[in-house]
């Protein structure tokens, strides 16, 4: 399959797509546009599983625990997700479960390990907090070396502790990316240099704070991502997102860098392609 753009992280399998996921991916492939569904906790990630099982191409999963999964329950305000039609939510505690997570990794859709990471905008307000997520994210870092997959990392007001534990676990060796980018240019460059690329959402059509790290970052390690159902960019802000408006993060790149859309449409794809192995 000829891919135009690859949405590097999106959740069609969750339940904001419920009536209508297949309808979605479709208008996406239709467009050239492949994606990696990438699953939360356990039954969402086997529902990316499924979900890519159903395409001969473009469609692939990512499976993880959530940081906000981790430890208590969380509510999760609709004003902050801004999305028609997709409400709050309460998350749902699970425990790290690493046979049954492994089983899912091994699978040949799944191409990377995560969403996981580190969230202290939600939780790791105390230190039992933080070292709980410390312990999972080293677990999901285990997992993808014994895998030898690439990892989609969640991370929120925590890219020190972030950095720390990457380098600890070696994750280097795998690579990945740190998904939905919203740190500084200095804090890019950490990322950047132990072998991890970034990949940025919608917000960027919007809001002005990652410019810097847009325009300087190199462009073999930058990809594109829609967070769906979140965040969807101009000019469809305030609708639920999608894979297919993945485009608009593309054309807002090249506005930004000052090169042509058809010139980050390549490497973004290209950059997907290698980093995640996809075939």
């Amino acid at each position: 399959m000829n891919l135009k753009l690859i949405d590097i992280h999106a959740h069609v399998n969750f339940n904001a797509f419920r009536d209508d996921g297949d309808a979605v991916v479709s208008r996406a492939l239709a467009d050239g546009i492949g994606m990696i569904l990438v699953g939360s906790q356990y039954d969402t990630s086997l529902r990316a599983v499924e979900y890519a099982e159903r395409y001969a191409g473009g469609v692939w999963s990512a499976v993880g625990l959530h940081p906000i999964h981790v430890g208590g329950e969380i509510y999760v305000d609709a004003k902050e997700i801004s999305a028609l039609g997709v409400p709050g939510f309460s998350s749902r505690p699970e425990e790290f479960d690493y046979a049954k997570y492994k089983k899912l990794a091994t699978h040949p859709k799944t191409v990377a390990i995560g969403e996981c990471g580190l969230d202290y905008f939600r939780s790791g307000g105390t230190e039992a907090e933080k070292e709980k997520q410390f312990e999972v994210l080293r677990l999901h870092i285990r997992l993808a070396r014994d895998v030898k997959k690439p990892l989609i990392i969640h991370c929120r007001n925590a890219y020190d502790d972030l950095h720390k534990i990457l380098i600890e676990e070696g994750a280097g060796e795998v690579g990945g990316t740190i998904h939905f980018f919203a740190g500084t240019w200095a804090d890019a460059q950490k990322f950047l240099d132990i072998g991890f690329g970034i990949s940025f959402t919608g917000v960027i059509t919007f809001a002005r704070d990652y410019d810097e790290s847009i325009i300087k970052a190199p462009l073999d390690k930058i990809m594109v991502e829609t967070d769906a159902p979140y965040v969807a960019p101009a000019p469809y802000r305030g609708k639920r997102n999608e894979p297919a408006y993945v485009i608009e993060v593309a054309k807002k790149i090249a506005e930004l860098r000052g090169i042509s859309y058809e010139e980050v449409a390549s490497a973004t794809t290209s950059n997907a392609t290698r980093i995640f192995h996809l075939t």
